[in-house]
């Protein structure tokens, strides 16, 4: 089953090119099943790139999909063009406002790790989406600073600085196997990373209510469960493309930025040579295995979500 996007948007003419199934708004409304409602609230300033990445995964199960672009109602990004926001993003307060219920929200990240959570210009905002999501979210799915700032709110779990950035592509345990997330996952997971700060996996293990299903002894606490508040946390980027490395690489040397070279990510660690994609698997069983989640506990009545 194929993932509802407007037709217009770049996602949907990429993700058809890729084999991808998509279908727009028209067609889907005359298929007599109730598809599952996934929002993306995107902070990430690479729009187009970000939303592209997650429509990929979740639209790639039997499901079918109503895809919702959601932004933070007064932040105005500066790196995507005001007509794309305007088409095809709505502020959060418009979807509070409606009352809206949403089977799984997606948060991602946001290029802004070295400040403390509460000096980020939407922090207010964005606590309000987190207390949102309890009453108006089945599932919530935070990623890398998204689900740091998730972790805060609800846990008090605090973020640390690292000595120098955590940037290539790192092994991973799983850590449980019968977790329904992580239904045909290999014992050993190779994850991207590229983050400036960790969460402590001793701090998140004597949390009560915390589960850590993926970590790593070079990279930290990677996938995190949060039963009590129906969410999943996770630090690293299996959503990224096999070249997004190498572009944030590529970016900080041009800007001076003190970096290294990404490790266990180019052939032979030479950035002269194309990147190998080594997750793009795990990345589809994992976003798969949610959305399916989602399906099997979710209320079939969407106005008893979160009742």
């Amino acid at each position: 089953m194929p993932i509802t996007l407007p037709e217009t948007l770049p996602a949907f003419a990429q993700l058809a090119h890729e084999g991808v199934m998509v279908m727009g708004k028209n067609r889907a409304a005359r298929q007599d099943i109730r598809p599952l409602k996934i929002g993306l609230l995107n902070l990430m300033p690479r729009k187009i790139q970000t939303e592209t990445q997650f429509a990929r995964l979740i639209g790639a199960t039997p499901l079918q999909i109503d895809f919702h672009l959601i932004r933070m109602t007064e932040h105005r990004t500066r790196t995507t063009a005001a007509e794309h926001m305007e088409a095809f993003y709505r502020p959060f307060a418009r979807v509070a406002a409606a009352d809206e219920r949403f089977d799984g929200l997606i948060i991602t990240g946001a290029p802004i790790e070295h400040l403390p959570f509460e000096e980020v210009a939407y922090w207010k905002e964005l606590r309000q989406v987190f207390d949102w999501t309890q009453t108006h979210v089945h599932s919530t799915f935070g990623v890398c600073w998204g689900g740091m700032a998730m972790m805060y709110h609800f846990h008090g779990i605090r973020k640390h600085m690292l000595a120098e950035k955590a940037f290539g592509c790192f092994r991973h345990r799983n850590l449980a196997p019968a977790s329904p997330y992580l239904r045909g996952f290999s014992d050993d997971v190779l994850i991207p990373v590229s983050r400036w700060t960790e969460m402590r996996e001793a701090e998140v293990a004597r949390t009560p209510g915390l589960d850590i299903l993926i970590g790593s002894a070079e990279a930290g606490p990677c996938l995190v469960e949060d039963q009590g508040h129906r969410a999943l946390y996770i630090f690293n980027h299996l959503e990224y493309d096999s070249e997004t490395l190498k572009q944030e690489y590529d970016r900080d040397i041009a800007s001076a930025t003190p970096v290294s070279v990404p490790v266990n990510y180019y052939p032979e660690d030479d950035p002269a040579r194309t990147p190998t994609n080594r997750w793009r698997s795990h990345a589809h069983l994992l976003y798969g295995n949610w959305i399916n989640q989602i399906y099997q506990t979710t209320p079939f009545d969407s106005m008893k979500i979160g009742v």
